[in-house]
């Protein structure tokens, strides 16, 4: 019975449509941002590095390097917070959790790119 119910106040949360995108891929998440009264769109481009969860709980995780310091941010997938996902690259990967990427450094951090029919 509680199942229900809370699956019933879920399918509000939930967006229509998300967006599809799988680990490995290069990613740009924008990101609506509240500075005093104003809001814009900030962009936080990297690699998805992990996916957990499931239904309005559903995050993933973006890793990007940033002035040579390794930089991770979790996202809720169906947040109102971000406005679109842009996949720009998908990357050929074996795993479903990239953590071996946080200790490579330089070119060893690339990722072979999948190519899309």
């Amino acid at each position: 019975m509680s199942q229900a119910i809370m699956e019933l106040v879920e399918k509000t949360s939930l967006k229509e449509n998300p967006p599809e995108f799988e680990v490995g891929d290069t990613v740009d998440v924008h990101l609506k941002i509240l500075e005093g009264n104003k809001e814009r769109v900030q962009v936080f481009t990297g690699v998805v590095i992990a996916r957990s969860g499931s239904g309005s709980r559903e995050m993933f995780a973006v890793r990007r390097i940033v002035a040579g310091e390794g930089v991770e941010r979790k996202f809720p997938v169906h947040s109102p917070r971000i406005e679109k996902i842009e996949v720009k690259r998908s990357g050929v990967v074996r795993r479903a959790k990239l953590y071996f990427l946080r200790e490579r450094v330089g070119k060893a951090v690339r990722l072979k790119e999948r190519r899309r029919t």
